[in-house]
């Protein structure tokens, strides 16, 4: 019943080119400038998580099924428990096996738990090569992960891999507590971690952008509701993935800044928007009309040529 109310929510703001997302595999029809002839698959994972694969590689980006209750923003009707930041950190593995079984590459883009707190895991699990600040390959080192699986960056980095390629590009982390948010922290080979780690020693470590490059798309992707915009200027992805939570909000003029660094991507796909406390199957309803819908009217104002794609969690789609 959940699932049906908010496919109802996001009909309703089918809006300028917007495509609402559905329990089968859905073709985004389009640009004259995209190849049809290579189509990538993508599976919302919640938060700033993806499952991308063009059937040749299979990339995720900052998976997290778990979805752990923790640090308040849960539900009354979430009877799983409740994880202090003080705790050790945990992964539902059950429902990782169950959403996950392959990766041939894991993006990071930082290291705050949401971000890579199933990292260690799903890594151990799938083989995948992580990349990711150094921060991030302190911590996955420290569960384990041996070094030929991590690629430390920094930002600048340009990787070719056979059948993919990943341009890092530096970021910026959201405005988290009123625009008062920052923590310069890092973790170095000097750093002594011991797993399992609590969950307030995921610290963002500095925060990435990827440029991932398939073969006939260019996906950027955004692990937070922040930018760079000199850094975006010129990339000119097919695809972005457009973190839209609320704290974008106190930026200026993220939605028309974000936009026109990217070069008015044929695609927009909205990321990171939902409630990521809370379990899959959960209504996301306030997330929806607070983020969402706003944000698809805004595309559709400023670029009425680009067709935004509205995930759901877990239902496959295919962008052409």
């Amino acid at each position: 019943m959940v699932r049906h109310l908010l496919y109802s929510i996001l009909a309703a703001v089918f809006v300028s080119g917007a495509l609402v997302a559905s329990g089968h595999a859905q073709e985004a029809a389009g640009s004259s400038s995209v190849r049809v002839d290579e189509p990538l698959h993508f599976t919302y994972l919640g938060a700033a998580g993806w499952r991308i694969s063009d059937g040749n590689v299979v990339v995720l980006i900052d998976p997290w099924p778990s979805r752990l209750k923790y640090g308040g923003g849960g539900h009354p009707d979430d009877d799983r428990p409740d994880f202090a930041r003080t705790d050790a950190a945990w992964s539902d593995t059950t429902l990782i096996d169950s959403v996950i079984d392959e990766a041939d590459f894991i993006l990071v883009h930082h290291g705050h738990f949401d971000h890579l707190g199933d990292v260690p895991y799903i890594a151990r699990k799938t083989g995948a090569k992580v990349i990711g600040t150094e921060t991030t390959m302190m911590i996955l080192r420290a569960y384990g992960i041996p070094d030929e699986q991590l690629y430390a960056v920094g930002g600048g980095e340009d990787y070719q891999f056979e059948g993919f390629s990943v341009r890092v590009v530096p970021g910026i982390h959201s405005a988290l507590g009123e625009k008062h948010y920052h923590d310069s922290r890092r973790y170095d080979r000097t750093t002594q971690l011991e797993a399992p780690l609590r969950i307030e020693q995921f610290i963002e470590g500095g925060s990435l952008s990827f440029l991932a490059r398939f073969d006939r798309h260019e996906v950027l992707t955004m692990g937070s509701m922040n930018f760079i915009e000199r850094e975006f200027e010129g990339l000119e992805p097919d695809i972005l993935l457009a973190g839209i939570n609320g704290s974008r909000l106190g930026l200026y003029d993220f939605d028309r800044r974000l936009l026109e660094s990217t070069g008015f991507p044929p695609f927009v796909i909205p990321t990171h928007w939902d409630n990521f406390r809370l379990p899959y199957g959960f209504s996301q309803q306030p997330n929806i009309e607070r983020n969402l819908i706003p944000f698809i009217e805004t595309v559709g104002t400023l670029s009425p040529g680009t067709t935004v794609i509205t995930p759901i969690h877990l239902e496959p789609f295919i962008v052409r």
